[in-house]
């Protein structure tokens, strides 16, 4: 039995499919099937339910494979032990993150593990799909850490700190006619066009939470993946947002109203720290852990 095939064992059990964890592992389909009869050859058994819909574990494929991820992590320790009693820190780390990270200074935190571990490779992906792609690739394992807005009910497998948490504000060009009101009322925005982040980021999933509590449909007619973008936007007219304080602050021409029927609460964007529950941190992924708190800024 290989580590090779406990992997691919994993990624099969963990996707339910041959073909993502074939995406997942970044090999050919048909190696992903040869490791695994290969490895139910050696077992005596069939670890997989094959249907033409779907991929199912069998009883033994369930129980073996709490004891693969154990076997796994041991590997992984005993390369990391090695590594520690050199006194150099090698591997690599899959980082994703959000195009607009504005709550850590990323370029730093990777810069100085550059200089403290040359020997690390560092693997960074920008999410095209917010922070539930960003979730998504952490459960799957294509990810090691991301720098991500999470729900309140946090998904299973995904251990999150929070980073900060930064208040959304109300904002309309200096011209707009709202902007002669002090404050507004979320029924008084239902037939605006909004500016927002396209479904999945963090922040739209805050501000669509707030109107669905109100009762109050809105129309989404901009959406964009970037803050600054989205302030431009709305100090042209093309809109309305809900945009993070700091945000407002460097971007002249916006004026910013008070919501009378939401609670301060309710609208507060939070970045976190998002590793998986599921599987043991390498050495240097610990390495930049140890790194994160430095570079948060202060905004």
């Amino acid at each position: 039995m290989e580590l090779r095939q406990l992997e691919h064992f994993i990624a099969v059990a963990e996707e339910l499919s041959f073909t993502r964890a074939a995406r997942r592992l970044h090999v050919v389909q048909s190696g992903v099937s040869a490791a695994i009869r290969s490895l139910e050859r050696e077992l005596g058994c069939a670890l997989f339910e094959r249907t033409s819909q779907q991929v199912r574990l069998t009883g033994a494929g369930a129980a073996l494979l709490p004891e693969a991820r154990a076997t796994l992590n041991a590997a992984q320790a005993a390369q990391d032990a090695v590594r520690a009693a050199q006194d150099t820190l090698s591997g690599t780390v899959n980082v994703g993150a959000m195009a607009s990270v504005e709550v850590v200074d990323l370029p730093a935190l990777l810069g100085q593990l550059h200089a403290g571990h040359p020997a690390i490779d560092v693997r960074l992906r920008l999410a095209t799909a917010g922070s539930a792609g960003l979730a998504h690739a952490l459960l799957s394992g294509d990810l090691d850490v991301a720098f991500l807005s999470l729900p309140e009910r946090k998904p299973a497998g995904i251990d999150a700190r929070e980073l900060a948490t930064v208040p959304l504000v109300l904002v309309v060009s200096a011209a707009h006619p709202l902007a002669q009101r002090g404050k507004v009322a979320l029924a008084d925005l239902a037939g605006e066009p909004f500016v927002d982040f396209p479904p999945g980021y963090g922040n739209r999933e805050v501000v669509d939470r707030a109107f669905a509590a109100a009762g109050v449909v809105r129309r989404v007619a901009l959406e964009v993946p970037d803050i600054d973008m989205g302030a431009a936007l709305v100090r042209h007219g093309l809109g309305i947002a809900f945009l993070p304080a700091f945000a407002v602050a460097r971007t002249p021409g916006l004026h910013v109203l008070d919501v009378l029927d939401v609670h301060d609460t309710m609208l507060r964007w939070s970045m976190h720290l998002g590793t998986s529950s599921t599987r043991r941190p390498s050495s240097a992924l610990r390495a930049l852990l140890d790194l994160v708190d430095l570079h948060v800024i202060a905004l």
